[in-house]
């Protein structure tokens, strides 16, 4: 093709947009405009069709997130406004067998335990298979999510109604979901006083790995320092990532960090690690689209006792940064729990797990405090 094909007189000229409007806008975009409208900001373009299904579903919750303003606070007349209900942390997440992609699941939820604005639900996800028609024992995978109730007009905590638990199995429920919810709030409080066996316990972390940190030659070699476990990813949060109230759905940043916590895993034992269960999940403070997100992992601790079975817990902390301020807020923590598959270590002569122990007094508090969180929920 010869130069003369790209006469600039043509008038099959191909037609150029601003990046500033849509290029379906029938009305000229405005010159002292330097800022994209939303409608082409990364993942916020849609497609005609797509755009109407996004009206309908926003029509459904304004009709339902919009009350009448004279409508008078959350109590049991039906004719209050509604509550906001959102995710505050999730307890456990169990997986208790594979699952399988060709077998038709089922998921049952029912709500264990409510406080004055908390409610505690459990999931089960079930997995029939032929062998095991009646159900009892295909239990594939349990949840337990904790959500608060808003107020939607004021945004502060509503009461929700209360739970009668009737059967001996819902009374244990709620007792054992009770027990949880004191524990969290033990943590709020901050900074709790360790009786004098959890301070001997304190000194015994602490001794090792003041060894490390000190004479490293004469350090355990099958033990580890905490800080020599970790990893870091980072990120910026976008609009694709956004729930129904706008803000980065609870899903997605699990997603990544159960994703850093399988690489830290991998990169510390040395084998593909395998997934036993999600041990807790905090969420501490929305995340907003644009947000700059560093999520930091480590290996907290091991247990050994069982060699079929070794237990890798990797802590996930999420950190929503504000450079521009030098600000960095915790925003969800995270902790998993893997293993080791026996097959995969037969295959490795000589693999062993090491322990891991802490550089510092906050280290030690941490793996203790989350042993015996641990302990409280199996």
């Amino acid at each position: 093709m010869s130069p003369m094909d790209f006469n600039c007189s043509s008038p099959k000229t191909i037609p150029v947009f601003s990046t500033f409007s849509s290029p379906f806008d029938s009305s000229p975009p405005d010159s002292t405009s330097t800022r994209k409208p939303i409608s082409l900001w990364p993942g916020m373009y849609h497609s005609p069709v797509t755009n109407a299904l996004w009206e309908a579903r926003s029509k459904i919750f304004e009709r339902l997130l919009d009350p009448p303003k004279d409508a008078p606070p959350q109590n049991d007349d039906s004719t209050t406004r509604p509550l906001l209900l959102v995710t505050a942390a999730v307890d456990k997440i169990v997986l208790k067998k594979a699952i399988s992609v060709d077998i038709d699941l089922k998921i049952v939820g029912s709500v264990i335990w409510v406080g004055t604005s908390s409610i505690e639900i459990q999931l089960e996800v079930i997995q029939s298979t032929n062998e095991n028609s009646d159900g009892s024992d295909s239990v594939a995978l349990t949840a337990n999510f904790i959500f608060v109730a808003r107020d939607s007009k004021t945004g502060k905590a509503a009461a929700v109604n209360r739970l009668s638990p009737e059967t001996d199995c819902e009374k244990n429920l709620f007792e054992e979901a009770e027990d949880r919810s004191k524990l969290r709030k033990k943590k709020r409080v901050g900074r709790r006083e360790f009786d004098d066996e959890e301070v001997k316990r304190l000194e015994v972390l602490l001794a090792e790995g003041r060894i490390f940190c000190d004479m490293p030659a004469l350090a355990d070699r099958d033990s580890i320092l905490l800080k020599d476990t970790r990893l870091e990813n980072s990120l910026i949060c976008q609009p694709q990532q956004r729930n129904i109230h706008g803000r980065i759905f609870g899903g997605f940043l699990m997603l990544r960090a159960f994703e850093l916590a399988f690489s830290t895993a991998y990169a510390f034992a040395g084998l593909v690690p395998s997934f036993l269960e999600v041990d807790h999940v905090d969420f501490l403070m929305p995340v907003d689209v644009g947000d700059f997100l560093r999520l930091t992992s480590c290996v907290l601790y091991t247990e050994l006792e069982n060699p079929d079975q070794p237990l890798i817990n990797v802590e996930v902390v999420a950190h929503v940064t504000r450079p521009e301020i030098r600000s960095s807020e915790v925003s969800n923590t995270f902790h998993f729990s893997f293993t080791v598959r026996p097959e995969a270590k037969a295959e490795k002569n000589g693999f062993k797990i090491r322990k891991v122990v802490p550089a510092t007094e906050e280290e030690a508090r941490r793996i203790l405090e989350r042993m015996d969180a641990d302990m409280l929920t199996q």
